[in-house]
């Protein structure tokens, strides 16, 4: 099946990233338990993601290596902390998980203005991530029922990923563009 030309990491990133965001969003709205975060976690937004961030440094790209190696140690950390909370090993308190997720918050401002720079589809990804993130940080900080709001928000941004992952398996398997991710936001 193989065309001769190097796989793209990003495919794993990406299917990763968006997987393990919806699956916790499942969660963060109510329709799961915490058990299928935790293992994809641990395994697809983790350590498969990480491979995926390790491979793109091979590539020369800075903004994936950065990105997807990055969001698999905080699939990997989130995990840690649900497991550590379950058998009460280095507990976190809600206000511990919100300034977990305020610094997460800060670290994905840097990626969002890079990801005006690479297209459309990466901007609304990273913008979407930027609103959940806040508003999972003021649901640890006074806002309790923006916890569930910011589930259904960053489930959009699970779609987005899923959407370049598709982008990047279909374009190339059918020589034109299918799905198109669209000029960058911020251009030369």
């Amino acid at each position: 099946m193989s065309n001769g030309n190097s796989g793209n990491p990003a495919v794993v990133g990406l299917g990763g990233f968006g997987l393990t965001t919806l699956m916790l969003q499942f969660h963060n709205v109510g329709w799961a338990g915490t058990g299928p975060v935790v293992w994809l976690g641990l395994v697809f937004g983790g350590v498969a993601q990480m491979i995926a961030g390790f491979q793109e440094k091979s590539t020369g790209n800075n903004f994936g290596y950065c990105a997807f190696t990055a969001y698999g140690a905080f699939w990997i950390s989130l995990a840690l902390i649900f497991l550590g909370n379950n058998f009460k090993v280095f507990e976190a308190s809600q206000t511990d998980i919100g300034w977990f997720m305020v610094a997460w918050t800060l670290f994905s401002l840097i990626l969002w203005v890079g990801s005006l720079r690479i297209s459309k589809a990466m901007a609304f990804t990273f913008t979407t991530l930027i609103i959940g993130f806040v508003l999972l940080d003021l649901s640890k900080f006074g806002y309790p029922e923006l916890h569930v709001v910011a589930g259904y928000e960053l489930m959009t941004c699970a779609f987005g990923a899923w959407y370049m992952m598709a982008a990047a398996i279909l374009n190339p398997l059918y020589g034109r563009t299918l799905l198109p991710l669209g000029k960058p936001v911020i251009g030369d």
